[in-house]
């Protein structure tokens, strides 16, 4: 809008009119203009002042709002704790954290530190710029009067930051704080049950919810389901599903998806056909959720089908995830050579994932040919890439090639290539137990070796013969 028609807007120098102007036009993203109308406001009060920083700081050009702040500033306005809270929010990345110090260091000289809504805003702004250890001791300086959204901006940036055990930590210290957690709150728990496959502290966190009637919120609801399916708990999970008025798009894919990874490939695609019976209208997840579905049972047609109609039939465009899914699909049912051949004309580079999984399928078909190859782009990518020597070592070995796997593990010696040591987990008493293979730190590790002995002396007592690879 031009100069002549804001002029006209409101008469000359008028405050009241000014402010309410250019804070619409700074919510409408009109940030041109709203600078321009600040600009014709006599004496800008704070209200005006907090409103065109807030516009450019929102609007995502924090070096404009900084310099309009120093501007208030240099003019006698004595800043609010509204004007900080809005020039926080407009850095968040690393490249914003040097400006986002500085601002930190002029709140503590205006005594505005101990305001606990500036103080969460500077725990946002620290977790986004990823100055976690900043973000804990703005935490630890706060944690006697930390209030609901504290809270969850700590736990939410643990959960950015896969910190697990952390979220269960201040979940229980925040309960012991007489916190009251919210919708936001649980769906972070729940994703960390889920990620640590926690089923007892996920079943623990939806008898809170039926407690303090959160149950019903679709987030919370949403992140029960996803919880019981990444926890391997599919008949929970649909018990919950089932009892739901109105299933969104999420609550969907999350069964679908769950399904679908644990080899239930037709009662997968059977709720896929609910849903868009019922009209739900499928998102990028739910496609990729159908596509592995369609590679466990088989449906190398169907899949294919669905893949080339994505665009056409539900507005999806084809992300690497899908096309992943392809080559799985491809792969699974023995068509390797159709599997490379689709991989080689994509419109983009292959990841090394897709290598991965041709690489896995070729050593399940004892294809060495496609292997070989297979395996050199892989290490062209990740020339000390432990997953591709050992996979085309055992694709030799399978062959009989055993001067070709002589060859290889020479080659890993000289490289230094390790194979990636297995790690595995077990929860006890709310205590999660790490151990990753040859691993002897465990603080109860002879105790452990004495019980797996034990254990397997009662199988040999058992007559119990292994099944053959």
């Amino acid at each position: 809008m031009g100069l002549d028609t804001i002029n006209a807007c409101f008469p000359e120098g008028d405050t009241f009119a000014g402010c309410s102007l250019t804070d619409m036009y700074a919510k409408c993203g009109f940030l041109y203009s709203a600078k321009t109308a600040f600009d014709l406001i006599e004496s800008p009060d704070i209200a005006s002042w907090n409103a065109v920083i807030a516009g450019f700081a929102y609007g995502g050009d924090a070096n404009e709002a900084m310099l309009i702040f120093s501007q208030m500033r240099h003019l006698g306005s004595e800043p609010d704790d509204i004007t900080v809270r809005s020039l926080l929010c407009g850095f968040a990345d690393p490249f914003g954290l040097s400006q986002g110090k500085q601002l930190h260091s002029y709140i503590i000289k205006m005594g505005l530190d101990m305001d606990i809504p500036v103080c969460n805003t500077l725990l946002t702004m620290y977790s986004n710029c990823s100055d976690y250890v900043d973000a804990y001791k703005m935490f630890n300086d706060i944690q006697g009067n930390a209030d609901l959204v504290s809270w969850n901006a700590i736990i939410t940036m643990c959960m950015h930051q896969h910190q697990v055990a952390e979220v269960f930590s201040l979940f229980r210290t925040m309960l012991l704080f007489q916190g009251r957690p919210d919708y936001i709150t649980l769906a972070n728990v729940l994703g960390a049950c889920g990620k640590f496959a926690s089923l007892e502290m996920g079943h623990q966190v939806y008898c809170f919810a039926v407690k303090n009637g959160l149950d019903f919120d679709i987030i919370v609801m949403n992140g029960l389901i996803d919880m019981y399916v990444k926890c391997g708990s599919l008949e929970r999970a649909r018990k919950l599903f089932d009892g739901m008025q109105n299933p969104d798009v999420i609550s969907w894919t999350s069964l679908i998806v769950g399904y679908a990874q644990f080899g239930h490939g037709e009662e997968a695609l059977n709720l896929f056909s609910r849903m868009k019976n019922q009209g739900i209208k499928p998102n990028q997840v739910t496609l990729v959720g159908v596509l592995t579905a369609c590679s466990h049972v088989g449906l190398v047609e169907e899949g294919m089908q669905l893949f080339n109609s994505m665009g056409q039939e539900h507005g999806v465009v084809p992300t690497r995830e899908h096309f992943s899914c392809v080559v799985d699909l491809l792969a699974r049912a023995g068509r390797i050579h159709d599997a490379e051949a689709f991989i080689n004309q994509m419109v983009f580079e292959p990841d090394i994932v897709m290598w991965k999984t041709l690489l896995a399928a070729c050593k399940n078909r004892c294809n060495i040919e496609v292997g070989k190859r297979v395996a050199e782009n892989i290490l062209k990518m990740d020339p000390s890439n432990s997953a591709a020597h050992v996979l085309l070592c055992s694709m030799y070995a399978s062959a009989g090639g055993w001067k070709d796997v002589a060859t290889m593990r020479t080659l890993m010696r000289e490289k230094g290539v390790k194979k990636v040591p297995g790690q595995s987990w077990i929860e006890v008493k709310d205590r999660v137990h790490v151990f990753s293979a040859e691993d002897g730190l465990h603080p109860e590790r002879d105790r452990i070796v004495s019980m797996l002995e034990e254990l397997w002396l009662q199988i040999v007592d058992a007559d119990y013969i292994p099944s053959p690879e």
